[in-house]
């Protein structure tokens, strides 16, 4: 949900000459700008190295839930997978921009109760050690998909087809607290072109990225 969201963000940016999507399965989506590519194995990018050269950013939006999977499961999609891809494009060019969609409750002590947390944590902290020039570890919150997106995680979609409303009365009474996958897209955007004093973004800070002119 938010990768197809900052997906369509970098197809209009004038500010991004060129998009490489990265996946399982294509997206659908016929762009000039756009190239897709289908990897099965993400634990093993080393033979893509001429494919992933020559690109100033990547936003890592892959992700699943974390509802009935072991320990050793989660953290092989949201620890490995990101870490292969990292480690990749740090020996191509250490002057990229990373980031990486994480989530609110991330445990940085990775040691608290939440295996999630635990699980997120550690894979932030990993990114920030790697050695990018710049990488930022997104905490969005709440979020509210725009342009006709859907989540795969049918929970979620659930949640998004019936609690939309509560989720509308939070950003109401809260609204930095609450973002939707257009400010995402935008402030990753931004933050590749202008950094930013914090490598944690939580909501309150895309808010401010996605406005940045």
């Amino acid at each position: 949900m938010v990768g197809k969201g900052v997906l369509l963000e970098c197809l209009d940016s004038e500010l991004i000459d060129s998009v490489l999507s990265i996946g399982r399965s294509a997206s659908g989506l016929e762009h000039s700008k756009l190239t897709e590519l289908t990897h099965a194995n993400f634990l093993d990018f080393s033979n893509l190295g001429d494919k992933l050269s020559g690109y100033d950013a990547c936003y890592f939006c892959l992700g699943v839930s974390a509802g009935g999977m072991k320990e050793a499961d989660y953290a092989l999609v949201t620890h490995d997978f990101t870490l292969s891809l990292a480690k990749t494009l740090k020996e191509l060019n250490d002057e990229m921009t990373f980031t990486y969609v994480s989530g609110q409750g991330t445990d940085s002590s990775e040691h608290g109760r939440t295996m999630w947390a635990r699980v997120k944590g550690k894979t932030e902290n990993d990114l920030m050690n790697l050695g990018f020039r710049q990488s930022f570890m997104f905490r969005p919150g709440a979020i509210i998909p725009l342009r006709g997106i859907k989540s795969k995680t049918k929970a979620y979609q659930f949640m998004y087809d019936y609690f939309m409303w509560l989720v509308k009365l939070i950003k109401f009474f809260a609204p930095k607290s609450v973002v939707n996958t257009t400010d995402i897209g935008i402030s990753m955007i931004n933050i590749t072109r202008n950094g930013y004093p914090n490598q944690v973004i939580n909501p309150k800070d895309i808010h401010i990225l996605a406005n940045q002119s």
